[in-house]
């Protein structure tokens, strides 16, 4: 099966997506990541109110196959975390776009926003 790339996301060419929702960007890795990841064992998510830069570490996933470092797509403050993750991990394998988001980013240069993969772009890259 093809793996699911919804065109009212923003995504960038590592793997993550990003949902727009006013000054807030919700967080999550795509279908796509999960897929190739397998099965995620461990979430370690980053504390609710860290200030991140684009680029920099966001969290770690870990799969029976391998642990991978997530970057922040973008910059701002970590606003929201998926804490349900911590207990069910698999929750990313299930659901990569509704209930396995990883965390919630209030965006401060909206700009950067522009320069993220929209959904054709995106399917060029997987």
């Amino acid at each position: 099966m093809a793996d699911e790339v919804r065109d009212d996301l923003k995504y960038t060419d590592s793997h993550e997506w990003l949902r727009v929702e006013g000054k807030v960007v919700k967080v999550g890795i795509t279908d796509h990541a999960q897929s190739q990841l397998t099965d995620i064992v461990f979430v370690e998510l980053p504390e609710v109110g860290k200030e991140v830069k684009k680029g920099d570490e966001l969290c770690v996933v870990e799969s029976v196959k391998s642990v991978s470092e997530l970057y922040a797509p973008i910059t701002g403050k970590i606003a929201n975390v998926n804490k349900s993750l911590e207990e069910t991990p698999e929750t990313i394998n299930e659901s990569p776009y509704d209930e396995g988001w990883l965390v919630e980013i209030e965006v401060t240069n909206k700009s950067e926003i522009d320069s993220l993969l929209d959904s054709n772009s995106y399917k060029k890259i997987i």
